[in-house]
C-alpha cells in the first residue's frame, strides 16, 4: 500500500507541476501579446508624429540656415569693411 500511495503523491505532483507550466507558458504568452501590443501601439504613434516632426524639423532647419547665411554675410562684410573693399555707399 505504501508503493500505491507513493505512486498517487508522485502522480499528484507531476499533474500540479505540468498545471503550473500550462499556466506560466499562458502568462508568457500573454506577456508577449501584450508586449507586441505596445510596440504595435508605439510604432503607429511614431508614424502618425512622423509628418509633424518632419514639418518642425524643416522649419528649424530653415531657421538655422538663414542664422548661418546671415552671419556669413555679415563675416564677409566685415572682411571687406577691414580691407577697404567692396560697395562705399
Amino acid at each position: 500500500m505504501s508503493s500505491e500511495k507513493q505512486n498517487l503523491k508522485a502522480g499528484e505532483s507531476h499533474g500540479q507541476c505540468q498545471e503550473k507550466a500550462e499556466e506560466w507558458m499562458q502568462s508568457t504568452k500573454d506577456t508577449a501579446n501584450a508586449a507586441m501590443d505596445k510596440t504595435a501601439d508605439a510604432t503607429q504613434s511614431a508614424k502618425n508624429a512622423a509628418p509633424e516632426n518632419k514639418e518642425q524639423a524643416a522649419g528649424f532647419l530653415q531657421q538655422t540656415g538663414e542664422q548661418v547665411k546671415g552671419m556669413a554675410q555679415g563675416a564677409v562684410d566685415t572682411v571687406k569693411s577691414t580691407l577697404g573693399v567692396g560697395d562705399k555707399k
